[in-house]
C-alpha cells in the first residue's frame, strides 16, 4: 500500500477570542495517494475548519499535519506557503478567480508565483489543462462570460496548475446544478483514479459523498465514522 500523502495525528483547534470555542477536536486519520475523500457532517461540525488546516491556512493548536511524510507545524510561514503552492490545490464552493484575467491567465497564475516555468511554459501548461477540462474555447474569456460550470472547471485547473498531490475541495459542486456537479465529480474520480492524486471535498452533496471512495462523517468537531 502507498505511503500516506496525509497525516492527522490528533489535531485540535481551538480559538480563544472573544471566549474559547474549540472548532477541531483530537482528529487524526491519514489520506493516501490515488483515494477520493468526501468529509460529511453538519453544518458548524468543524468540517471546514478542519479543511483549512489540511490546506495549510490554519495551524492547529494541538497535534500535527504531515504531508509526504513531513511535519508541517514547525514550518515558517513562507515554507508552509511554499508547500501549499507546490503540493495542494484547492476548490472552492465560489470559484475565487480574477475577473479581470482570462481563464488561461487564472490558470497560469499559481505557475508564475511558483516561478519553475517561464511565461511561455507557463501559458502551454494552462492551455493543455484547459482543454483536457472541456474548455478549450474558452481560454481567452473572462470569468463573467462563462456559466457556474465552466468557471468551476477553470478553478479545477488552476488548483492542478503546479502538478499537486493533493486536492481539496471545500463544497466543490454547491452552485452547480446536476450536470455540471456530474462534470466535477468525474474529474474528481479521475483525478484520484487515474492520476493518483488525494482528492479531499468538504461536502452536502450526496452525489459527491456517493461518488468517494470513503467518506468521513464528522460531528461537534471528532470523527464520529470513517470508511467506504
Amino acid at each position: 500500500m502507498s505511503a500516506p500523502v496525509l497525516e492527522v495525528r490528533g489535531v485540535t483547534r481551538t480559538l480563544t477570542d472573544p471566549e474559547p470555542v474549540t472548532l477541531v477536536r483530537d482528529v487524526s486519520f491519514t489520506v493516501a495517494p490515488g483515494e477520493f475523500v468526501a468529509i460529511m457532517g453538519p453544518s458548524g461540525c468543524g468540517k471546514s475548519s478542519l479543511l483549512y488546516l489540511l490546506g495549510l491556512l490554519d495551524r492547529p493548536t494541538r497535534g500535527a499535519i504531515l504531508v509526504d511524510g513531513r511535519p508541517m507545524d514547525d514550518l515558517s510561514e513562507a515554507e508552509r506557503t511554499a508547500v501549499r503552492l507546490e503540493r495542494i490545490g484547492f476548490v472552492f464552493q465560489f470559484h475565487f478567480l480574477l475577473p479581470e484575467l482570462t481563464a488561461l491567465a487564472n490558470v497560469a497564475l499559481p505557475m508564475r508565483r511558483l516561478g519553475r516555468l517561464g511565461p511561455a511554459a507557463c501559458e502551454a501548461r494552462a492551455e493543455a489543462l484547459l482543454a483536457k477540462l472541456g474548455l478549450a474555447a474558452e481560454t481567452h474569456r473572462r470569468p463573467d462570460r462563462m456559466s457556474g460550470g465552466q468557471r468551476q472547471r477553470v478553478a479545477i485547473a488552476r488548483a492542478l496548475a503546479n502538478d499537486p498531490a493533493v486536492i481539496l475541495g471545500d463544497e466543490p459542486t454547491g452552485n452547480l446544478d446536476s450536470g455540471n456537479t456530474r462534470l466535477v465529480i468525474d474529474e474528481f474520480q479521475r483525478l484520484a483514479h487515474d492520476e493518483g492524486r488525494a482528492v479531499i471535498c468538504v461536502t452536502h452533496d450526496a452525489s459527491v459523498a456517493a461518488a468517494a471512495d470513503r467518506r468521513i462523517h464528522m460531528l461537534d468537531g471528532r470523527i464520529e465514522r470513517d470508511g467506504d
